[in-house]
């Protein structure tokens, strides 16, 4: 995924890393590790100064990408996390699970806001509207669900 900038870009691994890369030259800047399993997926916040990375071990986090440091680890679901997602002003994270239930957090404490319920499969991905108003969750159950 690259950077609000453009400048860098951000991979996942089945290492249970993720990297970030200078989108011009290729060059790997930073590798961020802290998970036990895949990361399954990554994202910049709005102003392109934190990470989540979403992993096969059961937590999301958030990373300061200048530094390599993990600030937070969201826990909570009880499989995979599949992806992870900020809200437009970045208040908000959002996950989505093998467990079936994305789930809502504040980025700022890891305090987890609401688990949305209603699917019957895994949620592959969740993410805010443009305005942050709603959460759009796709499932393995057929459906997607506007919270």
């Amino acid at each position: 995924v690259f950077s609000p900038d453009g400048a860098r870009v951000l991979t996942a691994s089945f290492e249970g890393a993720a990297k970030l890369w200078d989108a011009e030259s290729g060059e790997c800047l930073r590798t961020f590790q802290g998970h036990i399993d895949v990361v399954f997926s990554v994202a910049f916040s709005p102003d392109g100064t934190l990470m989540l990375t979403a992993s096969g071990d059961c937590t999301a986090k958030l990373w300061h990408v200048d530094s390599e440091v993990c600030s937070r680890t969201f826990k909570g679901h009880g499989d995979d996390v599949m992806s992870a997602g900020f809200s437009p002003n970045g208040e908000l994270v959002v996950t989505a699970s093998a467990d079936g239930s994305p789930r809502l957090w504040r980025s700022d404490s890891g305090e987890c806001l609401r688990t949305l319920q209603g699917h019957t499969g895994v949620v592959r991905s969740a993410s805010f509207s443009q305005d942050g108003a709603l959460v759009i969750s796709a499932s393995e159950d057929g459906t997607a669900k506007l919270w």
